[in-house]
């Protein structure tokens, strides 16, 4: 049971995810079509390209998984932790995801596939940060576990049973933010094209560096909210 969560959670689980559906939405409807904030799809792409001995697109496609791969495993060397709490790591993973984006958009506006590539890693990254927090499953580049939740809430619910309704608001802010970032991506790609990808890289840097600052404060002032 979730009993406290602080403020920054809430924030920066909105914010990320919602740089996460712009990212997803841009990805979508740039020139490779490529969801690049999760795997479900792709790995079944992937099966569907090997049945039909596509074998360019399967390499592409597998090539996407390994930076998903590639950019949580560079999470977990800098975090080094699975429970998500303060502390200065996260600041430089975000600044990673931030520079990964920053260089992904400028291979985009080549029509390189090596941006997709960069841009997977960069979600791989930012969804293996959150991991748990106060108990929750935080994962801030999909909403199919967010989803899959507040319907099991909403029967227990109907059965009498206790439900964790701050756990659940935590996660609708989450699924709310990554709807809404991907509203956002699809306007900006509407007027950028391609180039729509640098403003969620953009705000993961000020993210990056709003965070840092306030684990610095915090650090300073412990007992400041």
């Amino acid at each position: 049971m979730v009993h406290k969560l602080d403020a920054w959670a809430w924030i920066g689980g909105g914010a990320l995810a919602g740089i996460a559906g712009m990212i997803n939405a841009i990805g979508y409807l740039s020139y490779s079509h490529q969801a690049v904030t999760h795997l479900t799809g792709t790995t079944s792409l992937l099966a569907i390209a090997l049945q039909a001995a596509e074998f360019a697109s399967a390499l592409h496609l597998g090539l996407v998984m390994l930076a998903f791969l590639l950019g949580a495993a560079l999470s977990g060397f800098i975090i080094q932790r699975q429970s998500l709490r303060l502390g200065r790591r996260y600041g430089a993973a975000l600044a990673c995801e931030g520079l990964l984006l920053l260089l992904a958009a400028l291979l985009m506006r080549r029509q390189l596939e090596t941006g997709s590539y960069l841009a997977s890693a960069a979600c791989g990254l930012q969804n293996a940060m959150a991991s748990t927090y106060g108990g929750a499953v935080l994962r801030t580049t999909h909403v199919t576990g967010i989803v899959t939740d507040l319907g099991s809430a909403v029967g227990h619910a109907l059965r009498g049973l206790e439900v964790d309704w701050l756990r659940m608001r935590l996660y609708l802010v989450v699924l709310g933010g990554f709807a809404s970032g991907g509203l956002l991506g699809a306007v900006l790609f509407h007027h950028a094209g391609t180039d729509a990808l640098f403003y969620p890289a953009t705000l993961t840097l000020i993210v990056a560096l709003g965070y840092t600052g306030y684990a610095h404060h915090r650090r300073l002032h412990p007992k400041t909210p």
